[in-house]
């Protein structure tokens, strides 16, 4: 990774030891804080364990997940197709990758998946350069809205990734929905209100952190579990190529 001692959070953000959404609106609208929160929550739990060795950061853009895998590998490659402080190779997502076979022990792919006009090309890819036990972890919006115009392509359910996952001759070892009904409309409503200036963006920012106390509530995370299952707002995953 380039200039790594000029690196800054951006998206995400470390708060009392937890990785979270930003909470600087510079880097991540207001509107954006529940389903950030969400994913963070989830790098924060798993990059521990299964972030090893050599990691390849694949459209990372600012590499807003940098404090929270950079202490568990060896090496970090940063690749996005635009010019960045930080990115080591510029190159197509939906092109091959210019990297050796088993090149890389653990990729990151967050946010990214829905971008690729050609999904099926970047698997094969991401198979072929993952070293033998190495991970990938990664997650999707799905109930989200249209974003990174026009470059926005694909939703993808459970199914979908499990399919990419088994054509690939990899192992699933983690399939999670993030979010249900509740974190959803929580979604929606404080994106609507963002827009509304100042006081707009102080209600969105309440409806977030209500949604976010209610979810850890016993009901609450019973509804989110119960209710994602038909409307998840994304997914996060993990999965690694036999040894």
């Amino acid at each position: 990774m380039k200039n790594q001692t000029a690196w800054a959070p951006t998206k995400f953000e470390i708060s009392r030891g937890r990785l979270r959404g930003s909470r600087d609106d510079r880097e991540l609208g207001v509107g954006s804080r529940l389903i950030s929160d969400l994913v963070a929550a989830q790098y924060d739990r798993h990059l521990r364990p299964h972030a090893t060795g050599r990691l390849l950061d694949l459209g990372c853009g600012k590499v807003p997940l940098y404090s929270a895998y950079a202490s568990y590998v060896t090496e970090i490659t940063c690749v996005d197709w635009a010019p960045g402080e930080h990115i080591d190779v510029h190159c197509d997502l939906s092109q091959p990758l210019p990297f050796d076979d088993a090149r890389f022990d653990t990729i990151i792919l967050s946010d990214v998946l829905e971008h690729i006009a050609e999904p099926d090309l970047l698997w094969r890819e991401m198979t072929r350069i993952l070293a033998p036990s190495g991970t990938i972890v990664m997650n999707v919006p799905f109930y989200y809205s249209v974003h990174a115009h026009p470059n926005d392509y694909y939703r993808y359910t459970n199914f979908a990734l499990e399919r990419f996952v088994q054509t690939n001759g990899l192992k699933l070892l983690y399939l999670v929905p993030v979010g249900g009904v509740v974190e959803i409309f929580g979604d929606l409503t404080a994106k609507v209100l963002s827009k509304g200036g100042r006081i707009g963006e102080s209600l969105a920012a309440f409806t977030q952190t209500v949604v976010l106390h209610f979810g850890r509530t016993l009901i609450g995370a019973r509804v989110m579990r119960v209710s994602s299952r038909l409307f998840p707002l994304g997914y996060f995953m993990i999965a690694q190529k036999p040894s």
